[in-house]
């Protein structure tokens, strides 16, 4: 209970309960007094009427004369507390009676002869008082001796004198008196209460504000002060809390000034490019929305342009990533001068931004996009002791009551952008419905939804086709290539040149090459599980994405960390095109992988334009000649002498042949004239199932 109370409730109990306790125990000893005055009184005055009253009724009862006696009790029985009086013979009779007493026979009684006798009852007291006879005896012969005469008294018993006294008075003198002391006491206490609440208020009336204070405090009032009238310790409490609200409030307008520059940096942050300082895909699409909206329902005209640069990668490979970024900063400032006042333009992401030109027809909104497309190519770039050209490639699209939604817009956008770059990069094209170039990129866009569908339902397959010597020769171990395919939803097979680019320009083949890498572990631990005497070299074709990826390196090293015994039995296929892109990483990785006994062949040689010069840097087992030369191989000299001198290069550098795409016998006996080392094709093996590998002998 003393935790509930507040300081001022301790203070007034504090000053109140010794008061309390003071005025009780005076209380009840001034009650007890009183009462016992009280009753002491009845009783003195009691004995007294019985005692006078014996000797007065001496006569009445020695003489008989009862009317005597009966005055001499009405005289007595005036007193108000007399219920009522008698007098008793010696031998019990009741000779007079004063009123309603309720008396025992004296000879029941028996009470004594030579003292008044008191009995006490709950609501009265009963006295009885002898009444005795003296009788004074004379010498009358002492007399003639003289001397003189000497009375000889001797007592004799009359009878008794009865009193019966009501203590009902007392009792209510004695109520009296305690409802009297209550009074005085609460009356007291009530003094006291006040004195000790003024006291009490006094007192706490300042801690009181300092605790209100400090509570707002607390809450976070810092400008609540409490008033300094205090002295002595109590003021000096006072100015230290000021002080410290003071304090405070200082520090929350430090802290609320910082919290609304951060709030607003957050702000402008969750909207804005953080590298250029435009507006990010977010906040843009935003933007995108109302103007759609506008056109939906007010009928105006807007126009969307997605912008991509050229040549973007170039520089970021060449010089690194903080020239690129520097180019982005430059050239949006470089783009931001020639925008008008309602004209949005934002970064999307990597080396992509957006336009968004509101209230503006499509003529206009073309030019426009030629006056960015120029400024871009003109602009030189320059990073320490070089100077680089980049273009830029521009998607527009129209925003009218029919254009859909602002996702539709992006992908439409976006697909006429990835058209410009089709035509040779550096060009505007306009967005149609009926574009087939675009129908084409929907297509791919569709793809990779069917990509990721046969990823996650399983639906990719492998296939192998036999990689044999030109003069068919048997070797002590088999040399196949596996071959990708997806199963459609009918069932039926799907080519990778269906799939494959689809898969390449929106960043899929990592996925695809890792399933492609599990699956030939698991096979090839099932092929040397079954103990067969042949032993078999599984090549496997990685795409340059693949081997750009740090995260697919490494789980392919780790997989052959744990399976070391796999690793003679893999030859990985890297395209030219891949490796002449990626010629430092391509290298590193085949020095980890031969650490496994690894081998590589180089795929699809002869495609590029710089085939040859790169070839020396290349740390590759097999050189697969392109299958575009090998195909008409037999009808077109030209392509008879690349196959020729791509074979002559190989031996002289000790490395062995492979050509691709062997369809008919007259092909395979030219490569066998030109002494190509292997040949692979329908005309040699057709594919199979992959299933059907470990059965064969």
């Amino acid at each position: 209970m003393a935790a509930s109370l507040g300081i001022r409730g301790r203070v007034i109990v504090l000053a109140l309960v010794p008061a309390a306790i003071i005025g009780v125990l005076l209380l009840f000893q001034l009650i007890t007094a009183k009462i016992d005055d009280l009753d002491q009184s009845l009783r003195t005055r009691a004995a007294a009427i019985v005692r006078q009253l014996a000797p007065a009724a001496e006569y009445g009862v020695a003489s008989g004369n009862l009317e005597v006696l009966q005055t001499l009790l009405e005289k007595a029985a005036i007193e108000p507390d007399i219920r009522g009086v008698a007098v008793f013979a010696e031998d019990g009779l009741r000779l007079a009676q004063v009123g309603q007493g309720t008396w025992r026979d004296p000879l029941l009684a028996r009470p004594p002869a030579d003292r008044i006798q008191q009995a006490e009852y709950r609501d009265r007291l009963v006295y009885f008082a002898p009444i005795t006879r003296t009788e004074v005896a004379v010498d009358d012969f002492e007399l003639f001796d003289g001397g003189a005469a000497r009375p000889n008294g001797a007592t004799r018993l009359l009878g008794w004198v009865a009193l019966e006294v009501s203590r009902n008075a007392t009792i209510r003198s004695q109520r009296d008196a305690i409802v009297r002391s209550l009074a005085i006491l609460l009356a007291g206490l009530g003094v006291s209460l006040y004195l000790a609440w003024r006291i009490g208020r006094q007192i706490t009336r300042p801690i009181l504000a300092l605790t209100h204070t400090v509570s707002r405090i607390g809450e976070g009032h810092f400008g609540e002060r409490v008033p300094q009238s205090g002295q002595a310790e109590l003021g000096r409490l006072q100015h230290g809390v000021n002080r410290m609200a003071a304090h405070l409030q200082a520090m929350q307008d430090q802290m609320q000034e910082r919290i609304d520059q951060a709030t607003a940096r957050l702000i402008y942050q969750a909207s804005h490019d953080a590298l250029t300082g435009l507006i990010n895909r977010r906040e843009f699409e935003q933007r995108l929305e109302r103007a759609l909206l506008s056109a939906q329902q007010q009928g105006r005209e807007h126009v969307l342009c997605y912008m991509d640069l050229d040549q973007f990668k170039v520089i970021n490979d060449t010089c690194g990533h903080a020239a690129g970024d520097e180019l982005l900063r430059q050239l949006a400032l470089l783009l931001r001068d020639n925008l008008r006042e309602r004209d949005t333009l934002a970064r999307l992401g990597g080396d992509e931004f957006a336009l968004l030109l509101e209230n503006c027809s499509i003529a206009d909104a073309l030019e426009v996009a030629d006056t960015f497309r120029a400024d871009v190519q003109r602009y030189r770039f320059k990073w320490e002791d070089r100077i680089f050209s980049v273009g830029m490639s521009v998607g527009v699209v129209a925003i009218t009551r029919d254009s859909g939604t602002t996702a539709s817009l992006m992908s439409a956008a976006d697909a006429a952008c990835y058209v410009a770059k089709g035509r040779g990069r550096n060009q505007i094209h306009l967005y149609e419905s009926r574009d087939h170039e675009l129908a084409r990129h929907r297509g791919e866009m569709q793809w990779v939804t069917r990509i990721q569908r046969a990823l996650e339902e399983r639906r990719l397959r492998l296939s192998w086709q036999e990689i044999r010597r030109t003069d068919g020769t048997p070797e002590a171990s088999r040399h196949v290539e596996l071959l990708l395919r997806m199963v459609d939803d009918d069932g039926s097979e799907i080519l990778p040149m269906a799939f494959i680019p689809a898969a390449e320009r929106y960043s899929i083949m990592p996925a695809l090459d890792r399933w492609v890498i599990e699956e030939t572990l698991r096979v090839c631990n099932r092929y040397l599980a079954a103990r067969r005497e042949i032993r078999c070299l599984f090549a496997i074709n990685l795409s340059g994405a693949s081997l750009k990826d740090p995260e697919f390196r490494r789980m392919l090293l780790t997989c052959l960390e744990d399976n070391p015994v796999l690793g003679p039995h893999l030859c990985f296929e890297i395209t030219e095109t891949a490796a002449i892109g990626n010629l430092s990483v391509v290298n590193d990785f085949i020095d980890a992988m031969r650490g496994f006994g690894c081998s590589f062949a180089l795929d699809d040689f002869g495609s590029g334009l710089s085939s040859f010069t790169y070839l020396k840097n290349l740390k590759v087992d097999y050189l697969k000649i392109d299958g575009a030369f090998v195909r008409d191989i037999t009808s077109n000299p030209i392509d008879r002498s690349m196959v020729e001198a791509i074979h002559h290069i190989g031996k002289q550098m000790g490395l062995k042949t492979v050509a691709e795409y062997v369809e008919t016998p007259q092909t395979l006996a030219l490569l066998r004239e030109i002494g190509v080392d292997y040949v692979q094709g329908n005309g040699v093996h057709p594919p199979e199932p992959l299933e059907v590998l470990c059965g064969k002998d």
